[in-house]
This record gives C-alpha cells, sequence and structure tokens, in this order.
C-alpha cells in the first residue's frame, strides 16, 4: 500500500512541479517579450501545449522510476503505455504550435491593409497552405509513431509493406479526386494564379477570394453569397482574375445614340465627368464609336479606376451621366427609329429621281458584282488570291 501511495505523491509531485516551471517559465517570457511579436505569438499559442507535452512526460518519468516494485506486472505495462501515447500526443501538439507560431509571425511582416498588397497577399496564401498541410503532416506522424508502439502493429508492418503496392494502387484510385485536389491547392499556392483577397469571375459571377483550402476555395460574391469550388476548377477551367499583376482595371459603359448625337462633345463631356469624381484613377479616358447598324450607333466610354469596386460605381456614373446629358442637352441624339411615308400609289421619294446610270440586268445565273466579296473585279480577284492562296489554279476556283 504504502508503494501505491509513493507512486501516487510522486506522479501529483513531478506534475504539479511541471505546471510551476511553466508558468514560470511563460510569465518570464511573457515580461521579457513584449516587444518581441515572436516571443508575445510563442506565449499566446504555445503555452497550453507546453503544458501538456511537459507534465505528460514529468508524470511518464515519475511512473517509471516509482513502479520499480511492479516490473513485469500487467497494469504497470499499459500505465507506461498510455503515458506514451499521451506523450507522443502532447509532443505533436507542441511541435505543430511551435509551425503555427513561426508562420504567424512570418505572416506579421507583410501587411494587407496597404494599397499595394500583391505579394503580402501571395504570402499570405503560401503560408496558410503550408500550414494546413504541416499540420496534417504532424498529425499523420503522431499517428503512425503512437500506432507503432503496440506490438501487434510492428508484428504486421512485414506484411503490409508486402503489399503496399497493391494497397497504393486502390488508395490512389479510391482518393484520385481528393489527391488532385490536394495538388491542385498546391500549385495554386505557389504558381500565384490566384491569392486570398483576388477579385475574380468565376461562373459568370464576380467576387473575391476568401478562403483558399487543399480541396475547396471559397469565393465571396458581391452581393455576400458564397460560391464554394473545387481546387481542381481553378487549374482546369479559365476564369477571369482582376487583380493578379494591379488592383487597377478597365472597364466600358456603352449607349446607344442616334447618327446626330455630336461625338466629340459627348467626348469632352466625358472628360470632365471622370475628371471631377474621385472614383477615376486618371489613366484611361476614352470614348469610341464602335459600331453603326440598325438605324444606330453604339457609343463605348473606355475609364480606369483603381479597383474593381471603384470601377463598377465609375461605369455606373458614366453610364447615368451620359444618358442624362444626351436627354437634357442633346435630345436629338436620343435612339429613334425612323419611317418613310409614300403617296396614295405607295411610291416613295427617293424612288422619283432619275438613277445616274442605267441599272444594267445581269445575265440569267450571274450574280452582279458588286454583290461578290471574292471575285467578279480586281479587287474581288485580288481578295480570293489572298484568301484561297496562290498554288491553286484560278481555273479551279470559278
Amino acid at each position: 500500500m504504502q508503494s501505491y501511495l509513493g507512486t501516487i505523491v510522486a506522479t501529483l509531485a513531478a506534475a504539479a512541479v511541471a505546471l510551476f516551471a511553466v508558468e514560470v517559465a511563460h510569465r518570464v517570457i511573457r515580461r521579457v517579450g513584449r516587444r518581441s511579436l515572436l516571443l508575445t505569438e510563442l506565449t499566446d499559442h504555445a503555452h497550453r501545449s507546453i503544458q501538456v507535452a511537459a507534465t505528460a512526460v514529468a508524470v511518464q518519468f515519475a511512473v517509471r522510476f516509482s513502479t520499480g516494485y511492479a516490473v513485469g506486472e500487467q497494469w504497470r505495462q499499459v500505465l507506461l503505455h498510455l503515458l506514451v501515447l499521451g506523450v507522443i500526443a502532447g509532443v505533436a501538439w507542441l511541435v505543430a504550435s511551435l509551425l503555427v507560431v513561426a508562420e504567424d509571425t512570418a505572416l506579421a511582416r507583410f501587411r494587407v491593409d496597404v494599397p499595394d498588397n500583391r505579394h503580402a497577399r501571395r504570402v499570405r496564401t503560401q503560408v496558410v497552405m503550408l500550414r494546413r498541410l504541416t499540420i496534417a503532416v504532424v498529425v499523420v506522424l503522431a499517428v503512425g509513431v503512437m500506432l507503432m508502439t503496440f506490438p501487434a502493429v510492428r508484428g504486421i508492418g512485414a506484411g503490409v509493406l508486402t503489399s503496399a503496392g497493391v494497397v497504393g494502387v486502390v488508395a490512389a484510385l479510391a482518393a484520385q479526386s481528393l489527391l488532385g485536389n490536394v495538388f491542385a491547392g498546391l500549385q495554386l499556392a505557389f504558381s500565384d494564379a490566384v491569392r486570398l483577397d483576388d477579385v475574380v469571375v468565376v461562373e459568370g459571377e464576380w467576387g473575391r477570394i476568401e478562403e483558399l483550402t487543399l480541396s475547396y476555395v471559397v469565393v465571396q460574391i458581391w452581393d455576400d453569397r458564397r460560391l464554394i469550388l473545387p481546387t481542381s476548377y481553378f487549374t482546369t477551367k479559365p476564369f477571369q482574375n482582376w487583380t493578379r499583376t494591379e488592383a487597377a482595371v478597365l472597364g466600358t459603359a456603352e449607349i446607344d445614340v442616334d447618327w446626330a448625337v455630336p461625338v466629340q462633345a459627348m467626348r469632352e463631356e466625358l472628360r470632365r465627368l471622370v475628371e471631377g469624381t474621385e472614383l477615376w484613377d486618371g489613366r484611361v479616358c476614352v470614348l469610341q464609336v464602335t459600331d453603326a447598324t440598325g438605324g444606330m450607333i453604339k457609343v463605348r466610354a473606355l475609364v480606369s479606376a483603381a479597383d474593381a469596386g471603384s470601377l463598377w460605381d465609375l461605369r455606373c456614373l458614366v453610364r447615368e451621366h451620359l444618358v442624362a446629358w444626351i436627354r437634357d442637352h442633346r435630345p436629338t441624339a436620343m435612339p429613334r427609329m425612323r419611317a418613310e411615308v409614300g403617296d396614295v400609289g405607295s411610291n416613295l421619294a427617293w424612288q422619283w429621281v432619275r438613277p445616274r446610270r442605267p441599272a444594267g440586268r445581269p445575265a440569267e445565273g450571274e450574280a452582279p458584282d458588286d454583290s461578290r466579296v471574292f471575285g467578279g473585279s480586281d479587287d474581288g480577284d485580288a481578295r480570293s488570291e489572298a484568301f484561297v492562296g496562290p498554288d491553286e489554279p484560278a481555273e479551279s476556283r470559278r
């Protein structure tokens, strides 16, 4: 009975000493490291794990050295085995905590609350991905070491290794999708194709990268919805990244107007508008006529902004202002449909004008020259030669 009591007292004393030593060290490090980010992170994130690891080690040694009277007893072997498992788990937790402390210290050097934070977001993405990977590796190794402490597992190790090839093939086929996403996540982290807080257009939705893991990516859409995509999506399908090189982007605002619109006056009005708003970054302000069909012309205003959010507001502002300007100052330039009215005999005015040259009637089965793009004239023959090729005989094209 005294031996058992001595073991209990020794175990409690060892645990108390370990906890006291860790607490003293914690307070000293916190006081000394007030100006050190590394020591501050260490005291905040690794305190509990150090307590568990130190206590487990102290109790394991206390039990081992205070139970010499029970060598060979079954309960001693089971107790020591459980303590060994506790030590392995505590050390694994401590290693993972130290890795997290190191990664947080590295992240603190790169600020993301600055205008030009592209490099910081790239480092943050890589560190976050490495954190998840390292923690997973530490957990797997800890579980493996804990299993190897069982004699039965060590006994069947040789048999497992002999069939490792078959098991590996089966596991690879079963986890093909999972492994593909894992490798895709690592590729995204280090290829710089997409980073945290990047503005992207995916599946027709505009948003930013909110979370990036080894298996999936969370896109926060502009209306606060969340689009969840596997990481392999970004390595196998095209997507738009508006902030890969810089946050500044270009955008357009298109308006259909009548042919009577004064384009130069409209261009000057656009310049006056963007110069008076803080949404414009001062880089690009262009107004061009990009189409003239269907009785109307299409005017495109190309403007630039410092980021995607400002660009959206600027495009809406340009569109609203130009619409109001046309309505208030150039009402004749508003889109309209034209119709021709003839006399009682349905004769139109342009039909009464004598043509300058008689309209020749083409031979039967032959198309007129002005309806042929390739051929029928010197210009058409040259165009046909350019598109068909000089090696083909001319007779084969007729």
